[in-house]
């Protein structure tokens, strides 16, 4: 498979030996003939010869990646080298005005007129719209400012040859000033066309954003899942890469991992939206309108690196009343454990009042992965018995199956799957799973924990 670079080098190459074989043939034929247009245009192709060898040698170090030295890589090496090329194209354009303006006062003598001058010119103008055509295409595909150059430069070498065929024609006619008007008319082309190149070389350089970029790239983020906003989107090109800077807003309540996942959403869209693309995301955490009140309260305890879990919230007649149960270390004294549970309540107080009523119970924390193994199959049937005797008590809740119990050093755990109604309420599950919970570890002290999971009837 063809790389990028090897397109780019192997275009930039065969511009090489056609720019060198044309302005040989025309510089030939125009000091055999004494044509100044000619021999200008000649110079012309000749600047084009060293522009595209320039370019050969720029794309092979510009498609290097990033290393300690370029941390945005090695792309503004085309622009550095554009700027070149449009130095030398000034220089030969105001030496040719000096030449034919010389030329023209003092009366210089035409050229002698054949047939050979037109039929250099007519096979350059094809070779040039070749060449022009292949490299705006190349340059498209890579998104290269070498290439896009060097393309201009051919496209405006067949306007040039043109003038200078038109300088010949009112030559041959009698008129001996036309060879010198289109020398000039050669070096207006090529100062325009070092105006154009210049214009777009600088916004470069300056780090001027592309065009619709920013806006691309602001509905692209935004669109993304989990985006609450976009504060600011910086983009500048770097070769044929987008560079852009992003700030975009995110829930607080979202984990770190659900961050990352937007980031790498973000990086696929703006790709997408503007094709080589590298998105510095930078996340900030918001508080959404929609937040409820315990959602707020697990920020709080997240941010503090607490673990809590039954969180519950009661509005009475404008007063909240918080309790939350705290896991801390189970081996940590009592006075160090308070003063955690003090510093989360005064937390909660500064984000919701201080009217606000917080109770903490304060509980040790569970391992995270306990040394257990499983318990004997005549424990496993005995636990299951006695889970579908208290299952039949209320009969809301049946069918008790895949029953495993474990023994750990903190105490038996024991996982059951249930089935119930359909259309029962999920509270109404819950108090009746409870119900049986409790009643198992009444029944059986040495029972540490009871995981149930409701589902319901197989269709």
């Amino acid at each position: 498979m063809t790389t990028i670079p090897t397109i780019k080098t192997n275009v930039a190459a065969i511009s090489i030996f056609a720019s060198a074989g044309m302005a040989a043939a025309k510089f030939a034929v125009g000091i055999a003939i004494g044509s100044l247009a000619l021999i200008s245009e000649a110079l012309h192709s000749s600047v084009d010869v060293i522009a595209t060898v320039i370019t050969w040698l720029v794309v092979r170090v510009s498609d290097q990646p990033a290393d300690e030295e370029h941390h945005y890589g090695h792309g503004k090496f085309e622009s550095l080298s554009a700027l070149f090329v449009i130095a030398l194209l000034y220089v030969l354009a105001g030496g040719i005005l000096v030449e034919s303006w010389s030329r023209l006062r003092e009366g210089a003598p035409p050229p002698t007129i054949s047939a050979v001058p037109f039929v250099v010119l007519v096979i350059d103008i094809a070779v040039n719209f070749w060449r022009a055509r292949a490299l705006h295409r190349t340059a498209r595909q890579t998104r290269s400012q070498a290439l896009a150059a060097d393309a201009l430069h051919f496209a405006s070498d067949v306007l040039g040859s043109i003038a200078v065929i038109a300088g010949l024609v009112l030559t041959g006619l009698g008129y001996a000033w036309g060879d010198s008007v289109a020398a000039i008319a050669v070096a207006v082309m090529i100062s325009i066309l070092g105006l154009r190149l210049g214009r777009s070389t600088i916004e470069t350089l300056l780090d001027r954003a592309p065009v619709g970029a920013s806006e691309k790239a602001t509905a692209a983020i935004r669109a993304v899942p989990g985006v609450v906003g976009v504060e600011r989107v910086r983009v500048r090109m770097v070769g044929p890469t987008h560079f852009i800077d992003a700030i975009a807003k995110v829930p607080r309540t979202y984990p770190i991992d659900r961050v990352e996942a937007i980031k790498n959403t973000a990086q696929a869209a703006v790709t997408q939206a503007l094709g080589d693309a590298d998105l510095t995301f930078t996340a900030v955490p918001v508080a959404r309108d929609n937040e409820s009140v315990r959602e707020r309260i697990m920020v709080i305890a997240r941010n503090s690196g607490l673990a809590v879990h039954h969180v519950t919230v009661h509005d009475l007649g404008g007063r909240l009343t918080v309790s939350i149960d705290l896991e801390v270390d189970g081996d940590m004294e009592l006075i160090a454990a308070h003063d955690i549970a003090h510093d989360l309540e005064r937390s909660i107080r500064e984000e919701f009042g201080e009217d606000v009523e917080v109770d903490t119970h304060i509980e040790p924390l569970e391992p995270e992965l306990p040394v257990g193994t499983d318990a004997a199959p005549e424990r496993v049937e005995t636990i299951k018995a006695a889970l579908s005797r208290f299952a039949g008590g209320n009969g809301a809740i049946h069918d008790i199956h895949n029953v495993r119990v474990r023994d750990t050093d903190a105490g038996e755990i024991v996982n059951f799957h249930c089935r119930a109604a359909p259309s029962m309420s999920v509270i109404k599950v819950h108090e009746n799973v409870d119900e049986i919970e409790r009643a198992l570890r009444r029944a059986f002290p040495s029972i540490k924990r009871v995981i149930s999971h409701a589902e319901p009837p197989r269709a």
